[in-house]
């Protein structure tokens, strides 16, 4: 059997070796619950600490802002969900309905969370679009969905289905300008879980209130995450039970999971510039191959504002689940859109923010490389592509013309 070619690293990364190594003495030999006083206990306290660390000098903040949770997933909820339970609980049931901000191709757990709160009466919403074809938030826009009941944005630094680059540090100077005129100050977060690898995330420079990421986007493990909050930003838990994360998240920490994040968050450090670079050259040799050698084929979001490792293809008269299946099938794992909304027979919200007809958006393709691809992964990953875009485009014109007759 030919050799599997993993191209889904938007959707999970694999776990880096030297971030097993750190988070195995966890699972066994140093096992203790971190709330308890005695050696064990500490032992792994002292690991939670030295990982909090390490995050807070990544993202260039105060490790006491530096929350740990299960996953971006969470670190989203409680990000939105906390700032408009703290204004309830703060300003009273008689209070003006807070509105808040985000855009349309959120991945759902900022977007769904944002509309829920918004069919239970708690918040105004407002979604902004995205500039057709290419997907970026336009400031102007921003500027203009502002009101004086406005209390939170919410805009995702890079999107996690067509890779587009989100003018986040822009956003960030604009909300701190207009916030020292204002009496209500809007807080901003941003959903960087897929930036963390390539971007800075440098919370001051990007002046956001809270950024969230999780592990196994960037070679660490699966059940991690972080909220970097910012101190002064008024958020209410959403779970409670115990004093764990200074009250804001409680609960037994996930010991070796921690240690793995912040393991997997010291190694960008020192090969981010680097791993950015060799992946840049990759994924432009892609694009170029395939729109150039695949009839009707397009790409799918900007060019140059996206990140360096995605490249989204739609193909004319091609079903995207069908292209999957055979290539799944030639040994290639690759997705049509977000691995949260797989088995899901709506086109991608995304793509269809971008202008993109139904029938389109259907016949994508999400690509996302990663440090260990190689070019000749991608020789491989290009000819049976064309193969499959060949064959499936045969089958729909052969059930056309029987449709005909």
């Amino acid at each position: 059997m030919n050799k599997k070619i993993y191209l889904d690293h938007a959707a999970t990364t694999s776990l880096d070796k030297r971030v097993f190594r750190a988070m195995e003495p966890y699972f066994r030999e140093k096992f203790g619950n971190p709330s308890s006083v005695h050696s064990f206990g500490q032992e792994a306290m002292f690991a939670i600490e030295k990982s909090r660390k390490e995050v807070a000098r990544f993202l260039n903040c105060s490790d006491s802002e530096i929350i740990f949770t299960s996953g971006a997933t969470e670190s989203n909820n409680l990000a939105v969900r906390g700032v408009i339970e703290k204004y309830w609980e703060e300003m009273g049931k008689n209070a003006p309905i807070p509105h808040i901000i985000t855009s349309a191709i959120e991945h759902h757990c900022v977007l769904d969370t944002a509309i829920s709160i918004k069919k239970m009466g708690l918040v105004e919403l407002s979604i902004l679009p995205v500039h057709k074809n290419e997907g970026i938030v336009a400031i102007e826009d921003l500027k203009g969905k502002i009101k004086d009941n406005t209390i939170l944005v919410s805009i995702m630094y890079v999107n996690n289905e067509i890779g587009t680059v989100q003018p986040i540090e822009e956003i960030g100077e604009f909300i701190k300008e207009i916030n020292k005129e204002r009496k209500n100050k809007i807080m901003f977060h941003t959903d960087a879980v897929q930036a963390v690898n390539y971007f800075d995330c440098n919370t001051k420079k990007l002046n956001t209130d809270m950024l969230s990421f999780s592990g196994h986007k960037i070679y660490g493990p699966k059940g991690a995450g972080v909220l970097f909050i910012k101190k002064g930003t008024p958020l209410k838990p959403i779970q409670f039970g115990g004093g764990q994360e200074y009250r804001i998240r409680p609960g037994t920490q996930n010991v070796p999971a921690i240690v793995g994040i912040g393991k997997a968050v010291e190694m960008i450090g020192g090969e981010k510039s680097e791993v950015k670079n060799r992946i840049k050259k990759l994924r432009d040799y892609l694009v170029n191959k395939v729109l150039k050698e695949i009839p009707d084929s397009y790409l799918n979001g900007s060019k140059e504002k996206r990140s360096p490792n995605n490249a989204n293809f739609r193909f004319d008269n091609v079903e995207g689940e069908g292209l999957l299946i055979y290539l799944d099938m030639e040994g290639i794992s690759a997705s049509t859109g977000s691995a949260c909304s797989s088995g899901s027979l709506e086109p991608s919200h995304v793509l269809l923010a971008l202008g993109i007809k139904h029938e389109q958006a259907h016949g994508s393709l999400r690509i996302t490389l990663g440090k260990n691809n190689t070019k000749e992964e991608l020789d491989i990953f290009i000819k049976k592509l064309k193969k499959t875009v060949e064959r499936l485009r045969k089958i729909s014109g052969d059930v056309l013309k029987d449709f005909d007759k």
